[in-house]
C-alpha cells in the first residue's frame, strides 16, 4: 500500500483555488487583496494623501499589485524586505476588432502574449476572462469559465509531414479558435459578454480580454506528489507571497517593514506603467518613507538596507532532455525552492545575495538548489535584473523548479509550494 502524500495539503489545496480562480492578472490581483483583507490589510488609493500609521495596506492598479506591512514603531529609514513576483503568464488574448469567420466557422482574433508553447493550446477547450471597461468609466471582471471556443489541430491525414518533421505552427494563421457556426458580425463577442453579465448594450467601451483552458488543476502522479495546472509560472509565486506576507503581518517586533510586490507585463519586458520597469514599487516604497514623516535622506537610508527576492519559477531538470541543462545543476522537483544565478544579470544573485537567501532557508528548515543554466543555451531573465537596476536595491533571484514552462498546462512538486512560502515568511520576518 502507498504512503500518504508528505507535503501540506491544505497550503497546496489552496494554491490550486488560486490558480483557477485567477484567468488573468486582474484576477489574480484581486484574489491576493482579498486574501490581504481578510488578514487586515486596506487599500489605499494612489489619489490620496497617505498616513503614516502602522498597519497593512496595498495599492491595485491594473494587473499589479503592492502591498506592506508597517509594523508599531517603524521608523522613516526602516529597510523594506521585498518578495517580487508576476501575475501575467503566456496566452492568447483577444484583439481590438475580435470577430472573425471563414468557411463557415466563427472564430475568435487572438494575439500571441509573451512566448507559450503554442501545441500546448491545441485541443484545448477555453474559457474567456479579463476586464471590461464601460462606459460609465468603472472597470468590470468578467470569467466565462466553461467551454467556449478551441483552437483545433490540423487532423494528421490533411498534414502526413507532421510525424516525421514536427509540428509547424504559423501564430497568426493557425491559432485562431473557433467559437461556433456561421459568419460573425462587428460586436458579436462584446454582446456575448454583455450579455452574459447582464450588461446594458453597448456598455462595453474597451476591454482586455484572454482565453484560458477551463480544465481544473489536479493532483497527479501515484501518490499525488505532482500538481499539474495552468499559469504556475508565475501564480505559484505570487501565492506563495501573499501567503507569507499575511503570515508576518501576525508577527511583532518585525524589524522590516516586509513587501509583497506583484507587477504585470513580466512576459513582455516589464516596461508598462504595472510592470517591474515602471515607477510603481518606487513610488510606493518612497510614498510610505515621506507618510511616516522621513526625508530624502530617510529614503536614502531605507532602500540601501533592503533586499528583494524575485520569485519566479524556473527549470527543473527534464527527464527526456537532461542534455539541455548544465550538467553539474540539476535541480529537482520536490528538492525545495531554487536559487537562480547566472553572471551576465540575467538573474541579479551574487554571493552576498545567495548568503541571504541561504540564512532565510536554514531559518525555516528549507533546503533549497541552485540553478544555472547550460553555457550553450540562451538564459532567460525575470524582473530580477530590472528592480536591482531601476531602485539600487539588492535583489536575489529565486523560484520553483517545475517542467512545461509556459505551457498552457504546468507540473511542480507538490511540496515545493508551501516550501517556497516557509522561505518567504523566514525572509519577510528578518
Amino acid at each position: 500500500m502507498s504512503q500518504p502524500p508528505r507535503f501540506d495539503r491544505g497550503h497546496t489545496d489552496d494554491l490550486m483555488t488560486f490558480l483557477a480562480a485567477s484567468p488573468s492578472p486582474y484576477h489574480a490581483v484581486a484574489n491576493a487583496a482579498e486574501r490581504l483583507e481578510k488578514a487586515g490589510f486596506r487599500q489605499v488609493a494612489e489619489t490620496d494623501a497617505w498616513d503614516g500609521t502602522a498597519g497593512g495596506k496595498y495599492v491595485l492598479r491594473g494587473g499589479a499589485i503592492i502591498a506592506w506591512y508597517v509594523p508599531e514603531g517603524a521608523s522613516p529609514h526602516t529597510p523594506y524586505r521585498i518578495v517580487g513576483a508576476h501575475t501575467d503568464s503566456p496566452n492568447l488574448r483577444v484583439k481590438p476588432q475580435p470577430d472573425l469567420s471563414a468557411h463557415g466557422w466563427r472564430q475568435i482574433a487572438v494575439e500571441i502574449y509573451g512566448g507559450p508553447l503554442l501545441n500546448s493550446w491545441l485541443d484545448r477547450d477555453l474559457g474567456l476572462a479579463g476586464r471590461l471597461s464601460l462606459r460609465d468609466g468603472t472597470h468590470r471582471l468578467v470569467d466565462v469559465d466553461r467551454a467556449v471556443a478551441r483552437v483545433p489541430q490540423l487532423a494528421i491525414h490533411l498534414d502526413r509531414k507532421v510525424t516525421p518533421e514536427g509540428l509547424k505552427l504559423d501564430p497568426q494563421r493557425h491559432m485562431q479558435p473557433i467559437w461556433g457556426f456561421g459568419d460573425s458580425l462587428d460586436g458579436d463577442l462584446i454582446r456575448f459578454l454583455e450579455d452574459e453579465y447582464g450588461l446594458d448594450e453597448d456598455s462595453v467601451t474597451g476591454w482586455d480580454l484572454m482565453l484560458h483552458p477551463v480544465e481544473a488543476p489536479s493532483y497527479l502522479g501515484r501518490d499525488k506528489e505532482l500538481v499539474a495546472g495552468p499559469r504556475m509560472d508565475n501564480l505559484l509565486s505570487v501565492h506563495a507571497a501573499t501567503a507569507a506576507l499575511t503570515a508576518v503581518a501576525a508577527t511583532e517586533d518585525l524589524p522590516y517593514i516586509p513587501v509583497l510586490a506583484a507587477f504585470d507585463h513580466e512576459e513582455n519586458g516589464s516596461q508598462s506603467d504595472t510592470g517591474a520597469d515602471g515607477p510603481l514599487l518606487g513610488s510606493c516604497l518612497e510614498r510610505s518613507v515621506y507618510a511616516r514623516g522621513g526625508s530624502l535622506e530617510d529614503r536614502a537610508r531605507a532602500l540601501a538596507g533592503t533586499v528583494c527576492l524575485s520569485s519566479d519559477t524556473g527549470h527543473a531538470v527534464h527527464p527526456n532532455y537532461a542534455e539541455r541543462h548544465d550538467p553539474t545543476h540539476h535541480p529537482r522537483a520536490g528538492g525545495g525552492p531554487i536559487l537562480k544565478v547566472n553572471v551576465n544579470n540575467r538573474y541579479a544573485t551574487d554571493g552576498s545575495g545567495r548568503a541571504v537567501f541561504a540564512a532565510a532557508c536554514e531559518k525555516a528548515g528549507v533546503p533549497f538548489q541552485t540553478f544555472v543554466s547550460n553555457n550553450a543555451m540562451p538564459c532567460g531573465t525575470t524582473i530580477g535584473p530590472i528592480t536591482a537596476a531601476r531602485h539600487g536595491i539588492k535583489t536575489v533571484d529565486i523560484g520553483v523548479a517545475i517542467l512545461s514552462m509556459h505551457s498552457a498546462r504546468e507540473l511542480c512538486a507538490a511540496d515545493d509550494p508551501h516550501l517556497l512560502a516557509n522561505a518567504l515568511v523566514a525572509f519577510l520576518s528578518g
